[in-house]
């Protein structure tokens, strides 16, 4: 089953360009589900979530969100939302996320900012043109920042998708066909090769999380890859440190061994009894 990754700009249709998908699909189409489940997480309110990720977060907020954890945690979200089966995932970072998955379908939907300012004008019932414009340019901004910190690049550039679908020349249906037509082509099947890709990016992911929640690893800085279940890790600065990561490592379900990199080239294997 095809998996679709939407990035959109506040007033470009993406929204309903993912609704069409899914129902086209039949496939889920997820976001709020990914907000429910950091909130819980992170323990802090669903409203500080999203306030976080479009901008509007106040000082305070802002000082006491763990952004590290936010961002090790939404990976862990949408690689397992990723690795059920087939689904539309709207935001989170997903386009950036599954880019190297093979069967996964990057797509950006943009529209020029004026237009975007009308659609959002009508939608919210509104002639205040100067508010609506300020809140379009804080979305983008929080966007902006939130993709370039924790990706390095500037999400507005077409080359970080498959596809990129300007609402001004093309209909709500018109992008949903040219998504299709590419779901449909062989580079983008789900070969067991892809699947596996998949399901190490998913496996490492929750070796992340594992690491971030357990008390004696959360403030480390450790580097983690998988392999057809075998994680390899390193950046541990003493033996302790390492034993520590491994052991919280070798308890995520899917771990078949952890071995840990000390040096290029050279590996441990801790075992535990």
């Amino acid at each position: 089953m095809p998996i679709i990754a939407i990035t959109r700009e506040m007033g470009s249709l993406g929204k309903d360009v993912a609704a069409a998908l899914g129902h086209e699909l039949g496939l889920p189409v997820v976001y709020h589900e990914v907000i429910d489940h950091l909130a819980d997480r992170m323990r802090v309110r669903k409203s500080h979530v999203i306030r976080l990720l479009d901008g509007s977060a106040g000082l305070l907020e802002r000082l006491t969100a763990d952004e590290t954890s936010l961002a090790i945690f939404t990976a862990d979200e949408v690689y397992a939302i990723a690795a059920r089966g087939g689904a539309i995932i709207r935001g989170w970072g997903a386009t950036h996320l599954l880019h190297d998955v093979p069967h996964a379908i990057s797509v950006r939907v943009c529209a020029p900012f004026e237009l975007r300012k009308k659609r959002m004008m009508q939608r919210l019932g509104t002639d205040d043109g100067e508010q609506v414009a300020d809140e379009i340019r804080l979305n983008d901004e929080a966007h902006s920042a939130i993709v370039r910190r924790h990706f390095g690049v500037q999400w507005n550039e077409p080359e970080h998708y498959d596809i990129v679908l300007n609402t001004k020349r093309l209909t709500v249906g018109e992008c949903v066909a040219e998504v299709l037509a590419l779901a449909r082509s062989p580079q983008f099947e789900d070969t067991a090769a892809a699947q596996q890709k998949l399901d190490d990016l998913s496996l490492a992911a929750r070796v992340r999380a594992a690491l971030r929640r357990a008390p004696e690893t959360r403030a480390a800085q450790v580097q983690v890859a998988s392999d057809t279940g075998r994680i390899t890790l390193s950046g541990a600065t003493s033996t302790d440190e390492m034993l520590a990561f491994v052991e919280v490592a070798s308890a995520v379900p899917g771990v078949r061994d952890v071995a840990y990199r000390t040096h290029p080239g050279e590996e441990v294997r801790p075992r535990f009894h």
